[in-house]
């Protein structure tokens, strides 16, 4: 599967943006899919994923109650809408898909993400 980002843009503090992830090739409903960042200095780390079906989901705390995960399988695309950003948030995010048929702790592990998007910068200014 092939995977590009796009959506990211620079917003003040308290300010909401909706990032987008489509992906190309068929059976997208067999990957479980995720979004992960990258702040500058930092490591990579996982913000969200969602099961094949969209029906389960999984935050990291940084991200519960502000950010929401959610998927289209019929359009090929998943989304990250983020509301109530902080400066905190500013990173690269890319979507990410492991191994078909692999579930979703191959994403929370840290480690199972196999494809990925190209990144999209957010920039939150205070």
């Amino acid at each position: 599967v092939q995977l590009q980002a796009f959506g990211g843009g620079s917003v003040q503090a308290g300010g909401s943006l909706r990032l987008s992830c489509a992906a190309s090739g068929r059976s997208f409903s067999s990957y479980v899919m995720g979004w992960f960042r990258q702040a500058a200095g930092k490591e990579r780390e996982l913000v969200a994923t969602i099961s094949w079906s969209g029906g389960s989901t999984y935050y990291a705390n940084s991200a519960k109650g502000r950010f929401t995960i959610s998927r289209d399988n019929a359009k090929n695309m998943l989304w990250l809408q983020m509301n109530n950003l902080e400066p905190e948030d500013t990173a690269v995010y890319y979507c990410a898909a492991p191994s078909k048929d692999q579930a979703m702790g191959a994403l929370i592990r840290g480690d199972g993400a196999r494809y990925w998007g190209q990144g999209t910068q957010v920039t939150v200014s205070s």
